[in-house]
């Protein structure tokens, strides 16, 4: 059935898109507190019934937009390994791309995990992903022990690096910033037992 030349699925489909956008918005800007039923239907300028034929309550709409979140970081690492895998500059500025193109991203991602539990459940949750991405960038065998052990402690200094240069108490450039976490990559491939192809040229 159609309505206005849209079909239900489509309709819905829209109304969720509304929704997804307006809890960004109230995450990426104001924090999990800002986001409740009510203020996320007025922003998304939809009725509760709405909120409600999507998600169950507002933890599965803030899981929702980490989710999406998380998502578009792990497809930018991903398809910067693939197009450029012997520069791991590239992989670090696709990362920061996502966080700082759009900030209310960087704050969803790793700003309101440190604050509201069921983010940081899934953000722990997420980890592993995340750490199989970089152990496959410090060469070796990335199921290896060493790799992995390697890897997930990278994902810590990372996430806490990046951390506080989104919250400006690491007053250091971008450029600076990617430069450190390339070397920090290089310098720990031999702790992963093996040799990240380092840049080109």
């Amino acid at each position: 059935m159609t309505w206005g030349g849209t079909s239900l699925p489509e309709r819905r489909a829209v109304r969720r898109e509304k929704l997804l956008a307006a809890g960004l918005d109230l995450l990426g800007t104001q924090g999990s507190a800002a986001v409740a039923v009510r203020s996320v239907c007025r922003r998304a300028e939809l009725t509760d019934r709405y909120f409600y034929e999507n998600f169950a309550d507002r933890e599965a709409l803030l899981l929702a937009v980490y989710d999406q979140v998380a998502g578009e970081a792990k497809e930018a690492l991903e398809e910067a390994v693939r197009d450029s895998p012997h520069e791991p500059a590239a992989a670090v500025e696709a990362f920061l791309g996502v966080l700082t193109d759009d900030p209310r991203k960087g704050r969803v991602l790793l700003l309101e995990p440190m604050t509201d539990a069921a983010l940081g459940a899934r953000g722990a949750e997420l980890m592993p992903v995340f750490a199989d991405l970089v152990a496959a960038r410090l060469g070796g065998d990335p199921s290896g022990r060493a790799a992995r052990m390697t890897a997930t402690a990278l994902i810590g200094a990372l996430s806490n690096l990046f951390v506080r240069w989104l919250d400006g108490s690491l007053a250091v450039t971008r450029a600076d910033l990617v430069d450190y976490c390339v070397a920090l990559l290089l310098a720990s491939a031999s702790l992963a037992g093996g040799s990240p192809a380092a840049r080109d040229g």
